[in-house]
């Protein structure tokens, strides 16, 4: 079995992990972008499956993967929408804080500590798999998408987001919110690692996968908010993608 997770990224979050649920402390960033994600994910189901958003548990029946989960922002939601919601993580540390918070919130969530090959190896197929700031910290993203395709069932969905790789992105992700902003530790991102758009696509394509959309989540600095963008994928953004077969 390949193993693409890379032991010093998943350090970095080790060391993070009792602050997943403070709005105020190293995932803020996180925190605020997650009502912009959710608007996203949640559109993307309910047109793959379709699924009526204003019902009260639009996703009951729908199995879905939260990879690198951390300490469950978007699993969370996914389990109130009536999903069931495995949480995978490969930093040991979150998934008790995960664990933890779904109890208080009188959530039923199967959190694990594991890895995408390692659910891939034992069969564990899903409707959706949530890929979501992961693909930039793992040591071969290939065999990491590769591993992402097994996990989706036939006509699954996955959403995945990520960094752009450009002089706005070293500007934004790292100078800006490491060492101005300080939302996050310095060494947080390595640019190096951070993915073109047109990059992912082939990624995904070369993965087995079929994309069908992509957005740029967008940062308003004056209203202090996030947004999708049709045409602005500069910094931030996410792709939708299905597998066919």
């Amino acid at each position: 079995m390949t193993v693409t997770i890379d032991d010093t990224e998943i350090a970095k979050f080790q060391a993070m992990a009792a602050e997943w649920w403070d709005p105020e402390g190293k995932f803020k960033p996180l925190h605020m972008l997650n009502p912009t994600r959710l608007d996203y994910i949640t559109a993307q189901i309910a047109a793959e499956f379709g699924r009526d958003l204003k019902g009260e548990t639009p996703f009951a029946g729908l199995r879905i993967l939260d990879i690198g989960c951390g300490g469950g922002l978007l699993s969370e939601p996914m389990a109130r929408l009536g999903a069931e919601v495995v949480g995978a993580d490969a930093a040991e540390r979150n998934i008790p804080v995960a664990e933890l918070h779904a109890e208080q919130s009188g959530l039923e969530i199967d959190y694990r500590h594991t890895t995408a090959e390692a659910l891939a190896e034992a069969g564990e197929q899903f409707d959706v798999v949530l890929n979501m700031e992961v693909v930039e910290h793992v040591a071969d993203p290939p065999a990491y998408l590769a591993a992402c395709h097994a996990l989706l069932k036939p006509g699954g969905l996955m959403v995945c987001s990520t960094i752009n790789r450009n002089p706005k992105s070293f500007a934004m992700a790292i100078v800006g919110a490491e060492y101005v902003m300080r939302w996050l530790p310095k060494g947080t991102h390595d640019w190096n690692k951070f993915i073109t758009p047109d990059e992912l696509f082939s990624l995904l394509e070369g993965a087995g996968l079929k994309p069908v959309d992509r957005k740029g989540f967008v940062f308003n600095p004056i209203l202090w908010t996030w947004g999708l963008s049709d045409r602005d994928l500069s910094v931030n953004y996410v792709t939708a993608s299905i597998r066919s077969a």
